[in-house]
């Protein structure tokens, strides 16, 4: 069986070029100014850093401005949410993203919730996956709905499929198990201590890998021809699936590095344009 692979470098830079079409068109609107993503990184966690400039680098590869907000190590809740206020209030920022993970004395949770939904172009907040689960307008994840796109541009079928999905992380393992539910797909929501982790696995069609422990799911534990989604990256080029193992036998595939990672960026700049087009 010669697998697809599902190749999400080559549609987000498809999705860039479009992207760049829909600024300029945008600019006519908000009197010659670029669509503005503001991106607030807390401490000098190096793959925090790491991302925050991926995200930078893309707003500019598509004419986006990019705003950066970087804040101590020492930064409480309250000041950090002096910050998302600030951002809030500027009719010139479109999007907003707070990179996680933040330093542990601040509630993550509570800062995330005071991002404006209409700027919530990284799906973070409560109120957004409340809509996004009742099939309301709202921006998704950016992981998930990067997710959703890669499958439905490559034509894997969704609807009537048996999908697992292994983790539950609040901007990863939840929104995806709600929007291939919404997708009407039937569900099967596990984690690492699910009992018979194997079993169900093996009963997929379509197996989502989101639990950050590198190759956690084995090769063995996947059917013939089910579609493999690993949405991990780990040290040494490895996602959460024993991929090398599954590779003659699953039907398609993400790969790692190069599947999911650059669709979660594209899908964080079509958002943030989305927003700039409700707001011009």
């Amino acid at each position: 069986m010669t697998a697809t692979v599902l190749d999400g470098k080559s549609l987000s830079l498809q999705m860039e070029a479009e992207l760049a079409v829909r600024i300029q068109a945008l600019k006519a609107k908000l009197s010659g100014k670029s669509p503005v993503l503001a991106t607030i990184l807390v401490g000098d966690d190096p793959a925090s850093a790491t991302y925050v400039k991926m995200k930078g680098d893309a707003c500019e590869r598509i004419g986006m401005a990019s705003r950066k907000v970087i804040l101590p190590e020492s930064t409480t809740t309250a000041e950090l949410l002096q910050e998302i206020d600030q951002l809030n209030a500027d009719p010139l920022v479109h999007g907003i993203l707070l990179q996680h993970p933040v330093p542990k004395q601040i509630d993550e949770r509570i800062c995330f919730d005071r991002i404006d939904i209409k700027k919530d172009v990284d799906g973070v907040t409560t109120l957004g996956f409340g809509k996004m689960a009742m099939s309301e307008p709202a921006y998704g994840s950016s992981t998930p709905a990067g997710i959703m796109h890669l499958l439905r541009h490559h034509g894997i079928a969704i609807e009537g499929k048996h999908v697992v999905v292994i983790g539950r992380s609040p901007i990863l393992g939840k929104p995806i198990a709600m929007m291939m539910l919404n997708a009407n797909a039937t569900v099967t929501h596990c984690h690492s201590r699910t009992r018979g982790l194997a079993e169900l696995v093996g009963l997929a069609d379509i197996v989502v890998a989101a639990l950050n422990q590198p190759e956690f799911v084995k090769g063995a534990w996947i059917k013939e021809g089910a579609v493999v989604v690993d949405a991990g990256y780990h040290p040494g080029r490895i996602g959460d699936v024993e991929l090398a193992a599954v590779i003659d036998r699953c039907s398609a595939y993400t790969p790692v590095p190069g599947g999911v990672g650059p669709m979660t960026i594209a899908t964080l700049m079509a958002q943030t344009i989305e927003a700039a087009e409700k707001y011009a």
